[in-house]
């Protein structure tokens, strides 16, 4: 980082740099300027990875990790977000590494290194932690889940591997043997060293999320505990076991347990032994399916003979026989239900049903209902006709030719009338109209 009042030493120098010439007039800015220049300069810095010793370490409610890096001559703040808690483990006087980079607060005005991950340095200490690690992993259930099987013949091979040659080699060497030219999908990526972690879990989703990738081998070399560490992380074994398809460990040698090893579907010694289990052999395929047709061709001869056997040895007069005693048989059940649909039989059965039916009821509630309706019927007609009129003391008077005598001014006098009364009928001759009687009396 470079200040406004100083200056770069000679190059290659690797002491302070000098002080910068007292007739150079400063720079004026303000604490939001200064602290801007300072922030760009560290942006220049990157991504590092620093050794030290653990001092103070705390951790904070929001599960924030805070601690200071320090040797014999300096130290520096350490911060560890919540998001990367699983990667960084710092025990207080224990020498851990860390990848971070440098971010400038300005409320405080402080320079800190937000880690990325911390990792322990000595093997005591890589053992605690992966002891840490297989512990939460067992108590969620992942070192005991069921392992998923590996199809038999994938699509697609993934291989998450490192740039070095050797064991792509190897794995190449085993497909050009057993089953040439068949797919393979490789991702290269850091496979040791600072940041590995981060690098192998992003090549293997990028390589498994792959829609013809049915299965994937992490291969690597041999090499110490401390080189194979990356391998041991609690975050890239949860993203194993979640893996979309069956994934296949295959890290160092023999003797080399990384804990992932744990949790993978399949467990190699080398990526060799992986890449057998995982590449089928196209000379045992072929052969089986030879087998497999030779097989079929077996079973269908020997339907085929039997079939002419069973053909051979039928008997025509019995098969009739068995046919004549069926259409009996058939011919019997017939006559059954025949016999049941005789007339006489259908009648009595009819007439027990009835019997046994209570019949009159309804009918005599329907009968009941009837006489009331045309009892109500009868009433109105009743009060509708003349009859009931002439009950009541009216009569009705009708000409000879039976029309109904409405008006007097349609008859005449000496004109002879039937006069209807209620107990029978009286002959009346037409003498005048009241209105004549009366001027004949006068």
């Amino acid at each position: 980082m470079t200040l406004p009042f100083w200056e770069p030493g000679p190059a290659g120098a690797g002491g302070p740099a000098a002080p910068a010439r007292r007739d150079q007039s400063p720079r004026r800015l303000s604490l939001v300027q200064l602290s801007r220049e300072i922030a760009r300069s560290l942006a220049t810095v990157g991504r590092v990875a620093v050794e030290g010793e653990v001092y103070r370490p705390r951790t904070s409610q929001g599960g924030w990790a805070f601690f200071v890096l320090r040797d014999r001559t300096c130290q520096v703040s350490v911060v560890c977000p919540a998001r990367n808690a699983r990667r960084c483990r710092a025990v207080g006087g224990e020498r851990v590494l860390v990848v971070g980079s440098l971010v400038w607060v300005n409320d405080r005005g402080q320079l800190t290194l937000e880690a990325e991950e911390v990792t322990p340095v000595g093997e005591g200490a890589v053992a605690a932690m992966i002891a840490e690690a297989r512990a939460r992993l067992a108590a969620d259930g992942l070192l005991d889940r069921p392992r998923r099987p590996l199809p038999r013949l994938p699509r697609s091979i993934g291989v998450v591997c490192g740039t070095e040659a050797a064991v792509r080699q190897d794995i190449e060497s085993v497909v050009a043997a057993r089953f040439p030219g068949y797919p393979l999908v490789f991702q290269e990526t850091t496979v040791s060293g600072p940041g590995a972690a981060l690098s192998i879990i992003d090549a293997l989703g990028r390589v498994s999320s792959r829609p013809e990738v049915d299965v994937v081998v992490m291969a690597r070399g041999g090499g110490d505990a401390t080189a194979l560490l990356p391998w041991s992380d609690e975050e890239l074994c949860r993203v194993v076991a979640a893996a979309p398809v069956p994934v296949v460990s295959a890290i160092g040698h023999e003797g080399d347990r990384p804990l992932c090893d744990e949790v993978a579907d399949l467990r190699c010694g080398t990526p060799s032994i992986a890449a057998h289990a995982v590449v089928p052999d196209r000379h045992a395929l072929e052969e089986e399916l030879a087998g497999l047709l030779e097989s079929a061709g077996r079973s269908l001869g020997a339907l085929r003979a039997l079939g002419r056997e069973r053909l051979r040895g039928a008997e025509v007069s019995g098969a009739l026989s068995a046919g004549l005693e069926r259409a009996r048989s058939r011919l019997g059940r017939g006559a059954e239900r025949l016999a049941w649909a005789n007339p006489g039989q259908r009648v009595e059965s009819c007439r027990r049903r009835l019997a046994a039916s209570d019949w009159r009821g309804p009918f005599a509630g329907q009968l009941g209902a009837d006489r009331r309706r045309l009892d109500a019927a009868r009433r109105h007609a009743w009060s509708l006709s003349p009859q009931h009129v002439v009950e009541r003391g009216f009569a009705v008077a009708r000409r000879s030719d039976g029309t109904v005598v409405r008006d007097p001014a349609e008859v005449r006098p000496g004109e002879l009338l039937e006069l209807r009364v209620a107990r029978g009928v009286i002959g009346v001759q037409v003498v005048g109209r009241p209105a004549e009687w009366g001027r004949q009396d006068e």
